[in-house]
């Protein structure tokens, strides 16, 4: 048998102390197509950016075609026919097709760019693949798809035995995946072996062979692709086994009953923006915590993020208090009494370098400020509440955020918008990066925020969360709802059913030519 085209074992990559990747192993068949899975933090980049040269590896093998390999650079790894397709076009829009295809490497004859050949041999190259594109075409008038599949064909021309596809679909529309699709058949049907990133499970059984998942840096397991019910693809990827749900099928739920019959606090309808989120609905009463549920890539932080007003919607409807509401920007979000506490506490939330009290009280400068300054006492006076209330170890309120834990800080950030005194919570990832004790203090203060009377959307990939804390669940696949569980119906079997849905088999299968 011979050698795999690509073949990395024991890879480690370590950052500052961090280990990555730890003894990772993946292997790729010539034509062969082979999906790369994992949740947030599982190490799909940081593998794909060692196999293309970006990153350097701190341990472990890798050959090509039975060579072995150390690319120190991408320009080594695409010498070697390692070739990534990102998800971003990195194009020159303002050149033409062929200038984009040949970008760096056009030919010359007699020290002149070549332009009838360089024409030419675009011609001939998209005509090998099935191409219907005009090579003098500025590539700025392209659609997105002709501009991704540009894209791929440049990697093509660069003589790619591997092509690495990163989530190739996230900017096309449902119409134009085809064409991608037939574009990937073509190529497998040529040789090329593809790695293959998405989170969406329908084009991993519509296109590829084979699969490989990672979780926490770690290789989980490889499988062929048929046969594989997508209930044991989640499964892998979440650490968990069948017997798994069985056991925990029933759950204590800390949460506060969910409302009867109380009008929604709010109700979302068919909430649509791009490809991310494709009609998700959902409402939340006032004292019940509203658990959303899906894998990366289903559209959960995109949902948050449109609720909002951090996202323009292309489509959809937001009712707060039974009215209908335009929600075009943050502003017009706090405004309506909404607050967010993001998934990324560092980038998104803490400003590192102000103290606990200047973050804290951020949020409500605008109250709190007169003629240009601050309420020097009014502020000590909520920092002074908010501090005891939610229990925020400091030395001081004037001591640097940055110097506090993850979960003080996090506790910091919900008393920030509490100060807005909101009616509907929104918090993303509320527990991510957080010790086991402050884990429960931060979920026992979402609780007694709901148990005040504020509605709070609560996004979790964590299932025990969601299954402790939530009065009702909502599952996203694929950026719409695909159930809704009453507190009695959530338990960890039920929602990893919703997320995988459907069955194995591939409902678009790629063309062999």
């Amino acid at each position: 048998m011979s050698d795999p085209v690509l073949r990395m074992e024991g890879i480690v990559k370590r950052f500052a102390g961090v280990t990555a990747l730890d003894a990772v192993s993946f292997s790729l068949e010539r034509g062969e197509v082979h999906a790369l899975v994992g949740e947030n933090g599982a190490g799909k980049s940081t593998l794909v950016k060692i196999m293309t040269g970006a990153y350097h590896r701190d341990g472990g093998g890798m050959w090509v075609e039975g060579r072995p390999v150390s690319f120190a650079t991408p320009a080594q790894a695409q010498a070697a026919g390692v070739i990534a397709v990102h998800q971003e076009i990195h194009l020159l829009s303002n050149r033409t097709v062929a200038e984009n295809v040949f970008l760096a490497r056009e030919p010359r004859r007699w020290g002149l760019l070549d332009w009838g050949r360089m024409f030419a041999d675009t011609e001939a190259l998209f005509r090998d693949l099935g191409l219907e594109i005009d090579p003098r075409a500025t590539l700025g008038t392209l659609r997105t798809a002709q501009q991704q599949m540009v894209a791929i064909a440049r990697g093509v021309s660069l003589g790619a035995r591997v092509l690495v596809l990163d989530e190739p679909t996230s900017s096309l529309a449902e119409r134009e995946v085809a064409l991608l699709y037939r574009l990937i058949g073509t190529l497998k049907a040529q040789g090329t072996a593809i790695v293959y990133i998405s989170h969406r499970f329908d084009e991993l059984y519509a296109v590829c062979d084979r699969v490989t998942v990672l979780r926490d840096g770690r290789y989980v397991a490889t499988h062929p692709l048929a046969g594989l019910e997508r209930l044991d693809l989640v499964c892998l990827m979440l650490g968990k086994t069948r017997e798994d749900l069985a056991a925990g099928a029933t759950a204590f739920h800390g949460a506060p009953a969910a409302p009867a019959a109380e009008q929604p606090l709010l109700r979302a309808v068919e909430l649509r923006r791009g490809t991310r989120l494709r009609g998700v609905s959902l409402d939340v009463r006032r004292g019940e915590v509203v658990g959303l549920a899906g894998l990366l890539g289903s559209g959960r932080t995109e949902t948050a993020r449109a609720l909002f007003g951090a996202d323009r919607l292309d489509a959809g409807t937001v009712e707060l208090r039974g009215e209908r509401v335009e929600l075009r920007s943050p502003d017009d979000a706090i405004r309506a009494r909404i607050a967010f506490v993001s998934e990324d506490r560092k980038a998104e939330g803490i400003i590192p370098d102000l103290s606990v009290r200047e973050n804290l009280t951020l949020a409500a400068l605008p109250t709190l400020t007169r003629f240009g300054i601050v309420d020097g006492e009014r502020q000590r006076a909520i920092v002074d509440e908010y501090m005891r209330r939610f229990g925020v170890r400091a030395a001081s309120a004037d001591q640097k955020i940055r110097e506090l834990s993850g979960g003080n800080q996090q506790k910091v950030l919900l008393a920030r918008w509490l100060c807005t005194r909101p009616d509907l919570f929104i918090v993303d990832e509320p527990t991510r990066g957080i010790d086991i004790g402050a884990r429960g203090e931060i979920q026992a203060l979402i609780n007694e925020l709901a148990s005040g009377g504020l509605g709070v959307l609560m996004i979790s990939s964590d299932l025990e969360e969601l299954v402790e804390g939530s009065s009702r669940a909502v599952v996203l696949r694929d950026g719409t709802d695909v159930a809704v569980l009453r507190r009695e119906e959530i338990s960890q079997d039920a929602i990893i059913r919703a997320m995988a849905g459907g069955s194995a088999a591939a409902p678009d299968p790629v063309p062999e030519s």
